[in-house]
């Protein structure tokens, strides 16, 4: 990075800068956790001699909380799938619930938008359908920063909410459903796809209004006909560039949906979703007439509802991604653990 030729290639410079990143993030935590522990045992050895219970006291509390960033540590071991450590494509998409299922769309989004923020990952938005009163019919994130892509992988599935509808004048309790999928960023993807076989329309990019709305045909949307695959992109500022970032998704895509035909342990994974409706969730985030999230999968709950949308999810991810590598006794004493007043 320091030979002043490297910003000559901007795109092979990012990958090699992104590739730093999540080096950065495996090594920095061990070493900083290495110097602590050689500082808190010189601590502990003057504490000793002292016999300075003060220092004895804050040195226990230091360990307590280098054993939590450790078990965070151990935890990250297990993002070693074949495409865990990449940025990851995010889409959510509107199911049974009509405009209550639309403005749902629009809440996990924010929930995953301030999870990404508190994790100091990027946010783009690469393409969104507006509901037709309210909402979004569906959205895609692009989410860049080390391991997005193992952690996202989670969150695949049906997502259900139960709630009193802000859209009934009668003030009925609703149910929506929203199903989201992560696909990760590759940045070579050995597919080939067939131009003969891709359908590109191009439409106008959406907006608030105003100079925002594009004015040209510059947004793209790409089917892959034999599959159905289905890759759009609208918020790059041409046509040139939304139809490469398109197909970058839709690469992924078929990159992934090949993966799910050869290996029947992924299957299960991709599959999860089913039909966005009743019986297929993954989660329950309920509103009225209590109030509680509950993970299907892991049976971890939580009472504190807000602290969730405002994206506290890593105790939902890291308790699902503990279970799948865990064995089925072990992860079902874990499952039956539950979460008070956001606190495991």
């Amino acid at each position: 990075m320091e030979n002043p030729t490297f910003w000559q290639g901007q795109e092979e410079a990012q990958k090699k800068v992104g590739r730093l990143k999540v080096l950065k993030a495996t090594i920095e935590p061990v070493s900083e956790l290495e110097a602590q522990l050689e500082d808190q045992r010189v601590m502990l050895e003057l504490a000793e001699e002292e016999n300075d219970e003060q220092t004895m006291a804050e040195v226990q509390q230091a360990v307590a909380e280098m054993a939590r960033k450790l078990d965070h540590l151990q935890f990250t071991t297990m993002l070693s799938g074949t495409y865990d450590s990449k940025n990851t494509y995010l889409s959510i998409h509107a199911g049974a619930g009509g405009t209550e299922a639309c403005d749902w769309v629009e809440m996990l989004m924010r929930m995953y938008s301030r999870w990404a923020e508190n994790k100091g990952y990027e946010l783009r938005l690469v393409d969104s359908v507006p509901g037709e009163e309210a909402g979004l019919r569906s959205v895609t994130l692009h989410v860049i920063g080390p391991y997005a892509h193992g952690y996202l992988r989670a969150e695949i599935g049906v997502h259900r909410l139960v709630r009193i509808s802000p859209f009934d004048a009668a003030a009925r309790r609703h149910t929506s459903f929203a199903s989201v999928d992560a696909v990760p960023e590759m940045d070579e993807v050995a597919i080939e796809i067939n131009e003969k076989d891709l359908r590109i329309d191009t439409f106008r990019a959406g907006g608030p209004g105003g100079q925002h709305v594009n004015v040209t045909d510059s947004a793209v949307r790409i089917t892959h006909i034999p599959t159905g695959v289905v890759a759009a992109c609208q918020n790059e500022r041409s046509q040139f560039q939304n139809k490469a970032t398109a197909m970058k998704m839709l690469a992924a895509k078929l990159e992934r949906l090949r993966a799910k035909e050869r290996e029947q342990e992924l299957a299960q994974i991709i599959g999860e979703k089913g039909e966005i409706a009743w019986g297929n969730q993954i989660r329950s985030y309920v509103l009225q007439p209590y109030t509680m999230v509950k993970d299907h999968r892991t049976g971890l709950e939580t009472g504190n509802v807000n602290a969730v949308l405002d994206g506290e999810l890593d105790q939902f991810i890291e308790t699902y991604l503990r279970k799948k590598r865990l064995s089925p006794e072990a992860a079902t004493s874990r499952s039956n653990r539950k979460i008070e007043n956001g606190k495991a």
